[in-house]
């Protein structure tokens, strides 16, 4: 995983940077004052509480690039409870995986962020890394790097939010990881992965990738547990099922 997004200035910037939109406005404010962020912080807290959700207990992230969604679950118990879905302001490419630096297309897989991944001085005022590449984008040669998940409202070649979106997920996350959760993951899908929409959507190009990611969906659909995924042969492999996804 990566720990620190790049200097802007640098190569390894290609993708979080040369991507804006020519009509894209400029950035944003940097980062959060600790008396904003404390204000924040309590009212997160107290809609938290509201929910009978606990702050600071673990989080989950799905997000789904056909519907512009992202979803912030927290763990209530054995199982999590949606908190909320942000809208997602902008993504680049179009549905399916980022396969190299340059190409225009945000991930899709699974990942997680540590601690290590956040930023809170970003120029596009907050943000964390969501790991590409991982070990199955590596062993597919997948290449780029510096995906992030960042405020403004405008792609960077990343996942945009509004500020106050990504504020409240940058303290959720902030907050879980220093409450004990080592790393959160994040599931980035092409859509929701229900049968139906792998007919509606599929693509000959993208049906066996998109084969191996709809069990991970499935998964917590059903008992609204985040599944636990490895890679296994360069394919992935969601625990407690018998096999990977032919």
């Amino acid at each position: 995983l990566l720990s620190d997004p790049p200097d802007p200035g640098s190569a390894a910037a290609h993708d979080a940077i040369a991507h804006l939109p020519r009509d894209a406005a400029p950035p944003g404010k940097r980062g959060l004052p600790a008396a904003e962020k404390a204000q924040v912080r309590a009212a997160l807290h107290k809609q938290l509480r509201a929910m009978g959700l606990k702050p600071g207990s673990p989080i989950y992230v799905r997000l789904f690039k056909q519907s512009r969604e992202f979803e912030v679950w927290v763990q209530k118990g054995k199982r999590f409870k949606l908190f909320h879905t942000f809208p997602i302001c902008f993504f680049s490419g179009s549905l399916g995986p980022k396969l190299q630096r340059g190409d225009f297309q945000a991930p899709e897989g699974f990942y997680s962020v540590a601690r290590r991944q956040l930023n809170p001085a970003s120029s596009y005022h907050l943000s964390f890394n969501v790991g590409y590449p991982n070990s199955y984008d590596r062993a597919h040669k997948r290449t780029g790097s510096a995906i992030m998940v960042h405020g403004s409202c405008v792609s960077a070649g990343c996942f945009a939010m509004t500020d106050d979106g990504v504020e409240r997920i940058y303290i959720l996350a902030e907050d879980a990881l220093a409450g004990g959760q080592k790393a959160f993951d994040v599931h980035i899908y092409p859509f929701r992965m229900t049968d139906d929409n792998m007919r509606r959507f599929t693509k000959p190009t993208q049906r066996a990738f998109w084969d191996e990611l709809q069990p991970g969906y499935m998964a917590f659909e059903q008992n609204k547990v985040p599944p636990r995924v490895k890679v296994v042969n360069g394919r992935y492999l969601v625990e407690g099922r018998s096999h990977a996804v032919q």
